[in-house]
């Protein structure tokens, strides 16, 4: 494990809070928060995988639910075909990752400023969300399994043991393993981003110039942490899939990669555990907003997004770690025998 992160306080920290709650979540909560909870943890690693892209990698994706709904389907028609859901869970990560390899390539290797790449993602999006929805008929099928058009694949299976297909995960069993997938997915970002590859893809994402000149190809890496991010949103595509056992053309919408954008920004850019508070709070402050039937929810979000741009910038955790070391830098300062450094106001760093 990279020195870096065995030696910071909040990996433990989210760590255990991750683990603890996989652990205790389903003994003591009853099932329909169980299941609630489930869909915060699948939507949290479909967030994670656009906040890795764009908060580590600088590459601002619009069109994010491609890779989720690719993997969904994946999963669906591989694992209804196979009767089995470990190959089809390996096969949703690595198809789009593939295909956001192909992707990355074309328009990194193009060189396309910001405004194009976000324009091209969006447009990949839509045409995946256009093709799903064309797919009615009984000739469109793959592996035997209709894809349904905008009806859906339904009967999609539950994750089962590797080896066992009958042995189904119950709910509780399920939401434990989704919660084991998310804590490795955020194991693994942390020290990748840790390590050597993850600083330069830092450096990159703030000075693309000066990583060029210093020998980096910024291509290459640009299309790994894109390819990464792709495989990631597939995967939770996959976990989508499972948990509802039925996936549609809306897995390709402009909703889905709305929200992930939304969820990322409200958490905080540049974190791995902002996204993951986005999608927990927004998700139950809509689901408490459908309950109450006086507004719409959608109009209420959207206002609470627009306080939150215009007042916190930089996201929730990024303004709350900057508000803490703040006060912990005055209250630190104003201690009898201490004083800021000379030339230095108090809270620069």
């Amino acid at each position: 494990m990279e020195k870096t992160v065995a030696r910071d306080p909040g990996f433990w920290i989210m760590l255990a809070i991750g683990l603890a709650v996989m652990v205790l979540a389903p003994a003591l909560l009853d099932m329909f928060m169980v299941l609630q909870i489930t869909q915060y943890v699948v939507l949290s690693v479909f967030a994670l995988s656009l906040g890795y892209i764009w908060g580590f990698g600088g590459i601002l994706c619009f069109g994010q639910a491609a890779f989720f709904g690719l993997g969904g389907y994946t999963f669906a028609v591989a694992a209804i075909s196979m009767g089995d859901t470990t190959v089809p869970l390996i096969l949703s990560f690595l198809l789009p990752a593939a295909f956001g390899v192909v992707l990355g390539y074309f328009m990194f290797y193009g060189k396309l400023t910001d405004v194009y790449l976000g324009v091209v993602t969006m447009v990949v999006a839509l045409i995946f969300w256009k093709l799903a929805n064309h797919t009615a008929g009984p000739g469109y099928s793959i592996a035997g399994v209709r894809l349904g058009g905008f009806n859906g694949i339904p009967s999609i299976p539950t994750i089962n043991i590797p080896g066992q297909p009958d042995a189904w995960l119950d709910p509780s069993q399920l939401f434990r393993f989704f919660m084991a997938v998310l804590v490795a997915v955020y194991i693994a970002l942390r020290l990748l981003i840790a390590s050597d590859f993850g600083r330069v893809s830092i450096g990159i994402r703030e000075n693309e110039t000066r990583a060029a000149l210093l020998g980096y190809d910024i291509r290459r890496h640009k299309v790994i942490v894109f390819a990464i991010g792709s495989g990631i949103a597939g995967l939770s595509g996959a976990m989508w899939a499972s948990y509802q056992a039925f996936i549609d053309p809306n897995a390709f919408s402009m909703e889905m990669s709305a929200k992930a954008l939304v969820w990322v920004m409200a958490g905080g850019v540049g974190t791995l555990v902002g996204p993951i508070i986005g999608v927990i709070g927004l998700q139950w402050l809509t689901l408490q907003l459908g309950t109450m039937e006086l507004l719409n929810s959608y109009v209420v979000l959207g206002a609470i997004m627009m306080v939150l741009v215009l007042a916190l910038p930089r996201g929730l955790v990024p303004t709350v770690k900057v508000l803490a070391l703040t006060g912990w830098t005055l209250w630190h300062s104003g201690r009898p025998g201490t004083k800021a450094a000379p030339g230095k106001a108090v809270g620069d760093d």
